[in-house]
């Protein structure tokens, strides 16, 4: 028999510094130091925590939070770019996946971005949340079906989604027809109240067991203190507490370890990959399960482009010129004075 492959995974609930990017980027390569004294091959962090998630949004009326989004433009991470380059580094030093949230800039938009890094510190995906949820449309961009991707790393295949993407079957569908092996996910944390959590709960289990694949869930968690410092309203704070689930779970839909709901921690467990072929021996949705000639899904994996680039004589990218307008060599006419067809 073949030699049983197993994989420690990390999921990280943890705080961001609100007021230094580089104070949440030394808390996230501190984290991956301490994941690696425990033997962590893979580890994943709340989304957007670098520089943090925009919980002002949730709380306050776009004219209020004015100030608040654009020190997160200037705060916002670039891609590649400093921090990138940081958390690489400390990925190839431990031999360590890494999927880590942020906010990417590019240019006038910002993005909910998951970012990818391989053993050797690679930044092998870099995808943006395909529809930001509810408040966040007022901070973030759209993205597209180019980062619906699985990558192949030093310990699997990994995909990812962040949050409420969960709710869009067709984007986890699309994840599952690349056999992905470890789903990381991430959540906000401390919001909406326990409900949240809840949600969290029913949402990474049903994950796990339609793809029969792990799932490894981070979400962030805010202090007493910070709380505070995004409102004073007591009654709107209610809404920045609870929301926290940070997980591991088995293609089984089983706990691996002890969730986490409350403070800074992390979750570890390993991960037995022969239980993929246990639970997809059984139902495979993508295989034996799937009945691709009733119900298959289309993708555009096109990245979204504010141009379309035109070729000579103003054919569409892709058409074949020859077909379409003739070839060169033949002498073309004017449409204006064209003939007739026997059927106009």
């Amino acid at each position: 028999m073949s030699e049983k492959r197993i994989v420690r995974a990390a999921a990280v609930q943890i705080s961001p510094d609100f007021e230094r990017i580089d104070g949440t980027l030394n808390k996230v390569c501190e984290a991956i130091d301490q994941a690696a004294r425990e033997g962590v091959q893979l580890i994943v962090f709340p989304e957007t925590f670098v520089p943090y998630y925009p919980y002002f949004s949730f709380v306050r009326t776009p004219v209020a939070a004015g100030a608040d989004h654009m020190k997160l433009y200037e705060e916002a991470v670039v891609v590649p770019g400093p921090v990138t380059q940081a958390v690489a580094e400390r990925a190839r030093l431990h031999r360590m996946v890494v999927i880590l949230g942020v906010n990417e800039r590019d240019h006038g938009s910002l993005y909910n971005a998951q970012l990818i890094f391989d053993v050797d510190g690679q930044l092998v995906l870099k995808r943006r949340k395909i529809t930001p949820t509810y408040h966040e449309r007022m901070i973030w961009g759209q993205g597209d079906a180019a980062g619906l991707k699985v990558v192949q790393t030093g310990v699997g295949r990994v995909g990812a989604l962040a949050c409420w993407e969960h709710y869009n079957p067709l984007a986890r569908y699309a994840l599952m027809t690349q056999h992905e092996e470890i789903h990381c996910s991430h959540f906000p944390g401390s919001l909406v109240g326990p409900i949240f959590a809840e949600q969290i709960e029913v949402t990474i289990r049903h994950h796990a067991l339609e793809s029969g694949c792990f799932v490894v869930n981070a979400t962030g968690w805010l202090t007493e203190a910070q709380i505070a410092s995004i409102t004073p309203d007591t009654n709107l704070q209610k809404a920045l507490r609870g929301g926290c689930n940070t997980a591991i779970v088995s293609p089984e839909g089983q706990h691996l370890a002890a969730p986490l709901r409350e403070g800074e921690g992390m979750v570890i467990a390993d991960l037995d990959m022969s239980l993929i072929t246990k639970r997809k021996r059984m139902m495979d949705s993508v295989g034996h399960y799937a009945r691709p000639e009733l119900l298959s899904l289309a993708i555009n994996e096109r990245p979204a482009a504010p141009i379309t680039p035109m070729p000579a004589w103003g054919a569409p990218v892709g058409t074949d010129f020859n077909s379409a307008v003739g070839s060169r060599d033949e002498p073309q006419r004017d449409p204006a004075s064209r003939e007739p067809a026997l059927n106009d």
